[in-house]
């Protein structure tokens, strides 16, 4: 049976090594060694698509204000017009589509938004975004806008390409497998490099293999808390693990509230447009605005029209940047009275955990220091990946591109430790599919591999000195 040392050659001579001790952990080093390794070099292609479009995300939300400057920002006037004129100035200039949302001028100096929905060639799940001079009702421009962060085509496109590399649903798999195995990864690393004795940690005046593996250990070490939040944040919006997670927080009564949008006895009557979905439907946005603002719903707003005739104004706060402003009203369309109130104080520590994780990952909870800090664990994140690879070559030292690591390293591991670690990667495996359907694969082609060495060794050197 192969040991560790003879896995790593440029290690220190076995002599200088301590022997471990009968309760050391040693016996998992081959095997977490194995697995990093294999995991790295499988996954690292997914980790670098990831990596390298969330540097360019999070880098998008200053290009977006530079880009889309003349949509976004107007000079600061002296009064702003009534929503409602501002909201028929864009429905002249778009009537098409219907209004989804308006999300009033949050700052003197910006424009309010009109968001149109059902719009000839526009994609689906996105809106047209109508920029509105709050102080002229000029419109100045429209562009397309998807989620609810406001995102516009400039970070729209980037952001999609990270989460689903514009394939759509089956693209997404892709962004689910590196989060599913980034933090697997990053463990393993730091599991290696702190089992290491502390000389071997020094990069200074090494050269070669070791140099390369004392950075890729070092940035490793220092970014790992970086990259357990990405993948455990990334998770939680997934198509599979996601649905999980989401399971998982309704049956602990952790989901996010909404407010009852569901009409009073009044509604439907007294429409001006008479039929669901008019933004000036009942009362009128105006009078919806200023009844949230009396409920203490501050900028930035968004205002949702009713669905139907029996269902009311939803009026919601955006701001996702710290402090979170999450809270949300629903007025009666008829009487502007308001029947329904959610603040985001009252949430469920788990949802407001999802939400805090959420926008932290994406950049938007602590703004542009959140988004040098995102771009920095990208850069990380590439770093350790060309290192890695620089590795595996190194290891070949240029006859063969990269040794194999030795398999069967878990028949090294006492049962004690096997059983409850099995049953913890099951666990893990349900819960995180694709996590635990490549490790099953993998398993299954390594001991095929592993069933045809041994029987073409049984057959090169006889039946007594079999080889795995």
């Amino acid at each position: 049976m192969t040991t560790a040392p003879s896995i790593t050659t440029d290690e220190a001579p076995q002599a200088a090594t301590p022997a471990p001790s009968r309760n050391s952990w040693a016996p998992l080093r081959p095997l977490i060694l194995r697995l990093h390794f294999y995991a790295g070099v499988l996954v690292a292609p997914l980790l670098l698509v990831a990596a390298t479009t969330g540097l360019l995300y999070a880098a998008s939300f200053q290009a977006e204000k530079i880009v889309y400057d003349h949509e976004l920002t107007v000079p600061a006037g002296e009064r702003k017009l009534p929503i409602g004129e501002q909201v028929a100035a864009a429905r002249k200039a778009h009537p098409e589509g219907t209004v989804s949302a308006v999300r009033p001028s949050p700052e003197a100096d910006a424009t309010t938004r009109v968001l149109l929905s059902g719009v000839p060639g526009v994609d689906e799940g996105h809106t047209l975004a109508v920029f509105v001079d709050p102080y002229t009702a000029k419109v100045r421009g429209s562009l397309e806008q998807y989620g609810s962060t406001g995102a516009l085509p400039l970070r729209t496109w980037i952001d999609e390409f990270h989460r689903g590399l514009h394939l759509g649903e089956p693209g997404r798999l892709y962004s689910e497998l590196a989060a599913s195995w980034l933090w697997v990864i990053s463990a393993g690393g730091l599991v290696l490099w702190f089992s290491r004795r502390r000389a071997l940690r020094k990069v200074r005046g090494t050269n070669g293999r070791r140099r390369t593996l004392g950075l890729h250990g070092s940035v490793g070490v220092w970014a790992a808390a970086g990259f357990f939040f990405l993948s455990a944040t990334g998770l939680t919006w997934s198509a599979y693990a996601g649905a999980n997670i989401d399971e998982l927080r309704t049956s602990l009564g952790h989901a996010t509230p909404s407010v009852s949008a569901a009409g009073g006895e009044h509604a439907g009557h007294g429409s001006v447009a008479g039929q669901a979905g008019d933004a000036a439907h009942g009362v009128g946005l105006d009078k919806v605005l200023a009844a949230a603002r009396s409920e203490g719903l501050g900028d930035p707003v968004e205002i949702v029209p009713p669905a139907d005739a029996k269902s009311a104004y939803v009026v919601k706060q955006v701001q996702r940047s710290w402090p979170e402003k999450q809270d949300s009203v629903a007025i009666d369309p008829a009487s502007g009275e308001v029947m329904d109130v959610v603040r985001f104080a009252d949430y469920p520590v788990l949802a407001k955990l999802t939400r805090w994780g959420i926008d932290l990952h994406t950049g938007i909870l602590f703004g542009l220091a959140n988004q040098i800090a995102l771009m920095l664990l990208a850069l990380c994140l590439i770093l350790l990946i060309v290192w890695g690879y620089r590795m595996w070559w190194q290891r070949g030292r240029t006859t063969a591109f990269g040794r194999p690591i030795p398999r069967g390293a878990w028949q090294q591991v006492p049962p004690q430790i096997l059983v409850p670690l099995l049953a913890g990667v099951a666990v893990l495996g349900y819960f995180l599919p694709l996590f635990g359907i490549p490790l099953a694969a993998f398993l299954a082609v390594d001991i095929l591999l592993g069933e045809i060495a041994y029987r073409r060794g049984r057959r090169t050197y006889g039946a007594g000195t079999p080889v795995r």
